[in-house]
């Protein structure tokens, strides 16, 4: 049974050093540098931190509050073992306040159909939901995949140990700048091109799910590096 939403589908309510020489110097050093807490606030404090700076790349707005917030003050506002439903965020988008995403960390049992009634239950009454993600811990079985399609709004579903680090800060990453509409007209004018002939960049990319892609829009890519000084390329989504 899960104990405060903390262990349930989706946060659902009811559901000594040796050797010589300055050895005890190395040891007080290592141990310093030990986590005493829990590894399972470590891992929400990891993905959570990510999500926000996901969504502030989406656009939305985001307290600095939130992208600045250390383990330690993580650990001292939810515990060493997290209630799931406090780790819910709800965010609206900087362009229009009406649009707004939540984001909801579900637990270690497999999500369900159930599961997928249940949530929706508690969320429908949220004023201008345009968006939900899923941060899961579990498997989500076939029939509440096709759950989630019957929702109003466009539902993503990740696995939390793929947002444990941020890809998009990785030293390796090529600079990824989503086009608007008539940014992408006048790429696809000046080449005389249509954008199924450009190269193409799958809904399943990690950089697409990251910025929540669709089929049409298109990225400008910048590569630099020590061996290049600047090129650019564009990605189409299909």
């Amino acid at each position: 049974m899960a104990e405060n939403g903390t262990n349930g589908d989706c946060g659902v309510v009811g559901s000594g050093g040796r050797g010589g020489g300055g050895g005890g110097g190395r040891e007080d050093c290592i141990t310093s540098h030990v986590d005493e807490g829990s590894a399972e606030s470590h891992r929400y404090y990891l993905s959570r931190r990510t999500v926000w700076e996901m969504l502030r790349d989406r656009g939305y707005v985001v307290p600095d509050l939130e992208l600045a917030r250390s383990l330690a003050e993580f650990r001292s506002v939810f515990g060493d073992k997290p209630d799931l439903l406090r780790l819910r965020i709800t965010v609206s988008h900087s362009s229009n306040p009406y649009n707004r995403m939540m984001v909801i960390f579900c637990g270690t049992e497999e999500i369900r159909t159930a599961s997928v009634r249940n949530l929706y239950a508690q969320i429908m009454s949220t004023e201008h939901l345009k968006g939900l993600i899923l941060i899961r811990e579990s498997k989500i079985n076939h029939f509440a995949r096709k759950g989630l399609e019957k929702y109003p709004y466009k539902v993503e579903v990740f696995q939390i140990t793929d947002l444990l680090v941020n890809i998009t800060k990785h030293i390796l990453m090529p600079k990824h700048e989503i086009l608007n509409a008539e940014g992408k007209q006048r790429l696809l004018s000046q080449y005389k091109v249509k954008d199924t002939q450009l190269p193409r960049m799958l809904e399943t990319d990690p950089v697409a799910r990251y910025y929540g892609l669709e089929k049409g829009q298109v990225v400008k890519v910048t590569y630099s590096g020590e061996f290049i000084d600047s090129l650019e390329t564009y990605r189409a989504v299909l």
